[in-house]
Order: structure tokens, then sequence, then C-alpha cells
């Protein structure tokens, strides 16, 4: 089995346009994949049909396009164009996201969202395999659609989930799991859940990386990241299940309004728990930890900051 060995596209600190080279240069170092992500940044597709073009030996993937914010048929014809653009190198992976990102900045209930993701995945199966669709879900209705591209082959379904029973539906009626903010001891707690709907299924992984950068540095920049993220209810209910009870002076500081002592409050362990830094050869021996646990597609995701070149190719196999 080959060993992939991914990155998260695009790059903070370029300018879209401005990546072709070093997208163009990943395979030389030994990348297999792209994923790229959707917040309030680029969307998911355009940087994964850039790098399609830029670099036609890579695989692609989203982890991941929220299930919310496109309705299913919009879903399913940007999956099937990016599909059919990379015959065989594309995944589409869905989740629900949050309810930051789905009803503060969207405007969209953020409801029953294991549903809601269970639904569009049974959508997508049959959508992006040419079928007229004429269905009612739990959380929407379809009405006759039929996509007008239909990608062969269609690519595999992987689904965003963090607690038991979203992982159970990644791996009983998806194609695997990706995961996000945990570290490799926690891979072995996840994992099981995946593998108990199925034999076979992907995992990925996006791992937060900052090699070479000064623990300081890196524990400041962490930080503040560990408190945008994990105060978000989904991703406290996640690490509330693991155990990770070093987060509760975090959670009651933010709980009270106070985010300076939020920051304050977390503790050196866990952001060296759940963020890659230190020299370059030490952050390739961590990523692989998450590899040796169960996950089979590390999707690094660069948070150093400056130009991000360097570190690219710092964290290369080549």
């Amino acid at each position: 089995m080959q060993r992939r060995w991914g990155i998260t596209v695009p790059f903070q600190e370029l300018p879209l346009a401005g990546q072709r080279d070093l997208i163009a240069e990943l395979p030389d170092l030994g990348y297999t994949d792209v994923w790229s992500s959707e917040a309030n940044g680029t969307d998911a597709f355009t940087p994964l049909a850039l790098a399609a073009a830029w670099a036609p030996q890579l695989r692609l993937g989203t982890a991941i396009v929220p299930v919310y914010t496109r309705g299913p048929a919009t879903l399913a014809m940007s999956a099937a164009s990016l599909a059919a653009a990379a015959p065989g190198r594309f995944a589409l992976g869905i989740g629900t996201s949050s309810n930051v990102i789905v009803e503060r900045w969207n405007g969209i209930p953020f409801e029953e969202p294991y549903k809601r993701v269970r639904d569009t995945l049974r959508f997508l199966r049959k959508a992006l395999r040419g079928e007229k669709v004429t269905e009612t879900y739990e959380t929407f209705r379809v009405q006759g659609f039929t996509a007008g591209v239909v990608p062969d082959p269609a690519p595999p379904l992987l689904v965003a989930a963090l607690r038991p029973g979203m992982l159970r539906l990644a791996g009983r009626e998806g194609d695997g799991a990706i995961l996000n903010w945990l570290s490799p001891e926690d891979v072995r707690t996840v994992v099981p859940h995946v593998h108990g709907g199925g034999a076979g299924k992907e995992v990925v992984a996006r791992i937060f990386t900052m090699p070479d950068v000064d623990a300081d540095t890196a524990r400041g920049i962490a930080r503040r990241q560990i408190a945008a993220y994990l105060n978000v209810p989904v991703y406290r209910a996640f690490h509330e299940w693991l155990g990770r009870e070093e987060l509760g002076p975090m959670w009651r500081a933010w709980d009270a309004g106070d985010r300076k002592g939020a920051l304050a409050a977390i503790p050196d362990g866990v952001v060296d728990d759940l963020v890659v830094h230190g020299p370059a050869e030490h952050c390739r021996e961590r990523i692989q930890q998450y590899a040796d646990n169960g996950v089979t597609t590390p999707a690094i995701a660069l948070v150093t900051p400056g130009d991000p070149a360097d570190a690219v190719r710092a964290l290369g196999l080549k």
C-alpha cells in the first residue's frame, strides 16, 4: 500500500494565484495528496481544481465541505465536476462544520447535524452514480434530480467525525472518516469506532504543524488556535468525550468571558499533544505516530508564520 503524505492547501501567506510553483513541486517532495477546507477563506473546490492542473500526480480531497451551506444538488454538481476533471484522484469529504460557520456566518439553522450528514451521504451515493433521485429524507427533500456530469469512477465519500455516532456512520455508510484536533494517542480511541462500521476504511487526519519554530512562539500561536476551535460546542464535546480534563479551566474562563484567562489556562502539555512543533525531523516523526496509530492519510495543516515554502520543503519525505 502506498504511504500517503498529504498537506492542506491553499497555503497561508501566499496569494492563491502565486502558489503554482510550490504546488507543482509537491510530488517531488514526497507529497501524495492535497486537502482543502472551507470556513472563511477560499472555498473547498477552487484550490483543488488549480492543483489538479498544476500537479496532475496529486490526489485531491476536501476536508471538509459543510453539508448545510450548499444545497444537495449543488454539492453533487461541484463534486462531480472535480471528480470528472481528475478521474480517480478525488475524494469528497463532507461534515457538519460548526454552528458558528453555519448559523452565524450563513444564517442557516444548525439542526440535526447527524441526520443531515447521513441524509447527504445517502443522496450523494445515488447522485454521483447518475441515478435520478426523488426522495424525502428526514432533513431535506429532492425531487427528480439527475446529475448531468457522472464521474467515472465516483469519488469516495468521507465523513468528518468526532464522536462515536458519526465515527460509526463514517465506517458504516461512508468510505472512511476525517479527523481533526486530536493527538496521536487519541487516534487509538477514535479509529476503532470507524472500523467497527467496516474494514479497510480510510482515515484522514488534519494535523496542525509548525516545523522549525521555537517552542515559545509555536505555543503562543497554538494557544490562539486551540482557544478558537475547542470552545466551539462540537469540539468541546469531542474533548470532553476524550477525557481531556486539563481543558476545564480554559472552558470555564471562556464561559465567563475571560478570553485572556482562557488562553493562559491552556497547559503546555495540551498544546504539545494537539499541535506538532519543533525541528522538522521531530515533526515528521510525530506525524508518523498518527499513521502508526491508525491514520491512513495524514493531512498536514501548516500554521507556521511567514513564507510556507520552507516548511513545506522541510516536512517533505524526499
